[in-house]
């Protein structure tokens, strides 16, 4: 197990060992996700937007136009109120 201390200004060195692990380095960000109640899990929030190109395939429904969209959209919000 890998451990760090806490600053009294509220600051952690991550060690160079989860440092490796995520891929960051200094100026990179991390982020903090709480997964259970006082549980948290660190991420790397270091890649570009560009890295999520091809996620989930080619969409190959009927184009929709942005009029479209906004309608849905409208409609989504109206009813979650």
């Amino acid at each position: 197990m890998t451990t760090a201390a806490l600053s009294s200004k509220g600051q952690i060195t991550i060690p160079a060992r989860v440092r490796a692990a995520l891929g960051v380095e200094a100026g990179d960000r991390v982020e903090f996700v709480e997964v259970a109640p006082g549980r948290f899990e660190i991420n790397a929030a270091t890649r570009s937007v560009t890295a999520l190109k091809g996620m989930f395939g080619k969409y190959e429904g009927p184009a929709v136009s942005i009029e479209e969209m906004n309608a849905v959209i409208e409609a989504r919000g109206a009813s979650a109120k």
